[in-house]
């Protein structure tokens, strides 16, 4: 059963349909709250929204998803539906979210940034257990200004190989 009523979804500040947008809103909006921008590592989402009244957020992915942060060796499980009370550096409510923890799988209940000391990020189980790590295990790059930087980068080769041949040709 969907925790997104329609009633929410009238309250909506901003809803979204499609992947691609949907990875860009959640990316912006995480940034905006002062929180790494890898936190919600979806694929293929449906939809996403955002209540700016009372911070509730929401995204709808067609699959679960199992992913892997490499620089903290941890696996985590994001549900079909992924839904949140979010604020300046913190995650509240969270539902949708299971971390493994030596053999057992964790359900997370809130993500926060130490104010006094913020390149550290706490995750809180609602069992009552906590882990904190580096932000910089969960910021992943722009992928946009990676590909347009691979673009930019092409170009420029093609205009040395041109220069090259023209040099050749002026050689002889």
């Amino acid at each position: 059963m969907s925790l997104v009523t329609d009633e929410i979804r009238a309250s909506a500040s901003d809803i979204c349909h499609g992947d691609a947008i949907c990875q860009e809103k959640s990316k912006a909006l995480l940034t905006e709250m002062g929180l790494p921008n890898g936190l919600l590592p979806l694929e293929d989402i449906e939809e996403c929204g955002h209540v700016k009244e009372t911070g509730f957020v929401w995204l709808k992915q067609k699959a679960e998803k199992k992913h892997k942060f490499e620089k903290i060796d941890r696996l985590a499980t994001y549900g079909t539906e992924v839904t949140a009370t979010m604020e300046k550096m913190k995650i509240k409510n969270l539902k949708g979210v299971k971390t493994k923890e030596l053999l057992l799988w964790l359900t997370l209940d809130e993500i926060s940034v130490d104010e006094s000391n913020t390149e550290k990020i706490t995750f809180k189980a609602t069992s009552g257990l906590y882990r904190t790590f580096p932000v910089s295990a969960f910021q992943v790059e722009d992928v946009k200004k990676d590909v347009e930087d691979v673009a930019v980068a092409k170009d420029a080769k093609v205009v040395e190989v041109e220069v090259a041949k023209e040099a050749q040709v002026q050689e002889v």
